[in-house]
Order: structure tokens, then C-alpha cells, then sequence
């Protein structure tokens, strides 16, 4: 029998686990002494079901080793790079390098950037010193163009503090928090997606790193193993996101609640101040679990245009996380700032009189969800579509959204 002399010296045969940035998963088989670029080019012509005619094709690909997260060298063998069988690879495009200006570009556009310039306020009030003030009703106007995503905040924050007092009122009000507290531990217990955990995991990827990548992510396998990756060389990559860790917060408002038989012994108007004061600092304490969380990619796009991490972070925070958004915040005027944020609605207001008044706020506002579902909508105005579909606070976000569409509309 004839045997070829590469099979004869060809090495053990290994089985590696490749993956693409879209989800595209098989298994290549390759020698020990197989180069990195050989297995780069067998990667490649399985991924892209076609001829590599192209030679920048090799050279715009690169391999990761997902446990250890180095790239691999095309010189180099399987051998070389201590690759195992069964190992997990990552195939991932190369990012290309800016085209660097020619001098003549540079000089123009320098030239371009002086002639464009903005004038600073001592120019522009120089300017315009001379002309007529006018008075405009800005109110009316605003009001008109309101949106109820902007003024659902105010409303919220408002609405947060009615029924904070009406909880307190409850003579079952420390049985109520601790029902809210509970369902605030459950849910922030079920926020990260176990298959996707599993699915990062398996790639190497320690678990704790991987439950901050998918909740950074919104729960995305492709954009947190990208997220992970481009962090590998981050010191704080470990650092827990704010809230992550509520034992002990928990432990806290657990100790700060007002025990049953203190409850029951509560009878003067001094005791009832003192219990409405506990449980509303108690809230403030749930609330604090539920810290904005801004969008790792947003942040990263907004500071590589020169903006400061805590300007970038307010940006994003005012405008829900969304990158364009906070982009023209902080080009414009910056308004509303992040402190406006905390402030709520006129309660003397048409707007909130109605609100209060419906039979279905009202008894909503008695439910420590409705609470609950405030509070997280306030930190984190993507989970409002949960919120909405909820069959306890759906109805009182749709007669909420109702009332303000009515009224904004005469």
C-alpha cells in the first residue's frame, strides 16, 4: 500500500472549534505543524464559501485563542502556539488603519478649520448688541412640541412620591416593602440570560466578565464576545457594575425596616411621621439598586470625538442611552442637565390632576409593582416595553399615556 510521505510526517490531527463574529460555528481539522495562516486560509474559505482571489483577505482576518484571548501569529504553528484539541478560535475582521493626510490635505484643512471657526460669546454679543429684544411665550411653544417620552420622567419621579406616601399610609406597609423588595431581588436575579452565559463560558471567557459583558449588552451574545475582546486589555474589565452586588443593600433596608410588632405599636402621629420617613428612605434604597448603566460602545464612540467620560456619561444618561441623541446634547445647549432629571412634573397641573383622578392610577399606585415598575423605568427606559406588557402595570402606563395624549393634543 502506498502512503503519502506528508501523511507519514504530517503530526497529530487536531479538531478546532471556530467561531465568527456572527455566529457562524464548525470544527477544522489540522496538523500540528500546520501554520496559523494555512488554518486562517481553511477558516476563511469555509466562512466565505468561495475563491481567496484576493491576498488582503488573509492579511484583514485574524485568529483569537478565546481562553487565553491572544491573537495568533501566522508564522507560528498549531504546535508553536500550544493549541489543544478542541480549542476554541475566534475568526474576527482586523479593523483598517485611518489613510494618513497628505501634507497639502492637512495644510487646507487647517486652513478650512480657521475660516470656519466659531465666534466665541463675547463676539456674538458684540454683534448682536445693537438689535431689537423680542419676547417670545417659549412655554407655550415647548409645550406644544413636548414629547411623551420627555415628559414621562417628571411624571414618574412625581408619581414615585405618591405612592411611596400611600404605601406608608398601608397598615401593611413594612409587609408591602418587603414585597417589593423581593420582587426587585428576583428580578435583578433574572437579568442575565443563561444560555448566552453558557455560550460565552464555553468560549473561555471567565463568567463573571461575562455576565457584565451581557448586561452592558442588553443580554447579546455577538456584542458581548466584541465587548469582551476589546476589553481584554482593561484594568477595571473586572470591576462590578454599580448595583450588580445588592446583598448588601438588601441586608441594609432588611435592618432599616420597621419590625411587625413596631408596626403594630405605632399609634401616635409621631410614630406614623416616623414609619412613613423609614419606608420612604427605604425605597430610596431600592431605588439605589438601580444605577444607569451606559452603553460601553456608546461611551467609547462618544470620547474618541474628544468628549470627557463624565460629559459623555451625563450625555447618555439624559437621553436613554442613545449614542445620536446625546451627541447633539453635548454639541447643543445641554439642557435638560442631569440634574433636572430627579425633578418631577407640577403637581398642580392639569396634566397631573388627571392623572391622579383616573380609578386605574389610583389603584395601581396601592400595588408596590406599580412602584417597582416606576423605579426601573426611571433608571432604565428600555425595560418600559416589559413594563408595558405587564398585566398589573400595563393598564396604569396606558391610561398614563392616554391621559397625556389627550391633553397635549387641546
Amino acid at each position: 500500500m502506498f502512503v503519502q510521505e506528508e501523511k507519514i510526517f504530517a503530526g497529530k490531527v487536531l479538531k478546532i472549534h471556530i467561531c465568527t463574529m456572527d455566529g457562524t460555528e464548525w470544527l477544522e481539522e489540522v496538523t500540528e505543524d500546520t501554520t496559523v495562516e494555512k488554518l486562517k486560509e481553511k477558516c476563511l474559505k469555509h466562512y466565505v464559501h468561495g475563491s481567496l482571489e484576493d491576498p488582503k483577505t488573509l492579511t484583514h482576518h485574524k485568529l483569537i485563542h478565546a481562553a487565553t484571548e491572544r491573537v495568533l501569529t501566522d508564522t507560528k504553528t498549531v504546535a508553536d502556539e500550544n493549541l489543544k484539541d478542541k480549542d476554541v478560535l475566534l475568526l474576527i475582521k482586523k479593523r483598517p488603519p485611518p489613510t494618513p493626510p497628505k501634507m497639502a490635505e492637512v495644510s487646507s484643512d487647517e486652513k478650512k478649520k480657521q475660516d470656519n471657526k466659531a465666534p466665541d460669546k463675547d463676539a456674538i454679543l458684540k454683534a448682536t448688541a445693537n438689535l431689537s429684544t423680542r419676547h417670545t411665550d417659549r412655554t407655550v411653544t415647548q409645550h406644544n412640541i413636548r414629547d411623551f417620552q420627555t415628559e414621562l420622567r417628571k411624571i414618574l419621579v412625581s408619581l414615585i412620591e405618591v405612592a411611596q406616601k400611600l404605601l406608608a399610609l398601608n397598615p401593611d406597609a413594612v409587609e408591602l416593602f418587603k414585597k417589593a423588595n423581593a420582587m426587585l431581588d428576583e428580578d435583578e436575579e433574572d437579568r442575565v440570560d443563561e444560555t448566552a452565559l453558557q455560550q460565552l463560558t464555553e468560549m473561555g471567557f471567565p463568567e463573571s466578565r461575562a455576565i457584565k459583558a451581557l448586561r452592558l449588552n442588553h443580554m447579546s451574545v455577538t456584542q458581548a464576545m466584541e465587548w469582551l475582546i476589546e476589553h481584554v486589555d482593561d484594568p477595571s474589565v473586572d470591576t462590578p457594575l454599580p448595583g450588580q452586588d445588592s446583598s448588601g443593600a438588601a441586608g441594609a433596608t432588611a435592618a432599616a425596616a420597621p419590625g411587625p410588632s413596631a408596626s403594630a405599636s405605632a399609634s401616635s402621629s409621631t410614630d406614623e411621621s416616623s414609619r412613613q420617613d423609614e419606608l420612604t428612605e427605604i425605597f430610596k434604597r431600592i431605588r439605589r439598586k438601580r444605577e444607569f448603566r451606559p452603553d460601553s460602545r456608546a461611551v467609547i464612540a462618544l470620547m474618541e470625538m474628544g468628549f470627557d467620560e463624565k460629559e459623555v456619561i451625563d450625555a447618555l444618561r439624559v437621553n436613554n442611552n442613545q449614542q445620536d441623541a446625546a451627541c447633539e446634547w453635548l454639541l447643543g445647549d445641554r439642557k435638560p442637565s442631569p440634574e433636572d432629571l430627579d425633578k418631577g412634573i407640577d403637581t398642580n397641573s392639569p396634566l397631573f390632576q388627571a392623572i391622579l383622578e383616573n380609578p386605574v392610577v389610583q389603584l395601581g399606585l396601592t400595588n408596590p409593582k406599580t412602584l417597582l415598575a416606576f423605579e426601573d423605568m426611571l433608571e432604565n427606559p428600555l425595560n418600559s416595553t416589559q413594563w408595558m406588557n405587564d398585566p398589573e402595570t400595563g393598564p396604569v402606563m396606558l391610561q398614563i399615556s392616554r391621559i397625556f395624549q389627550t391633553l397635549n393634543r387641546t
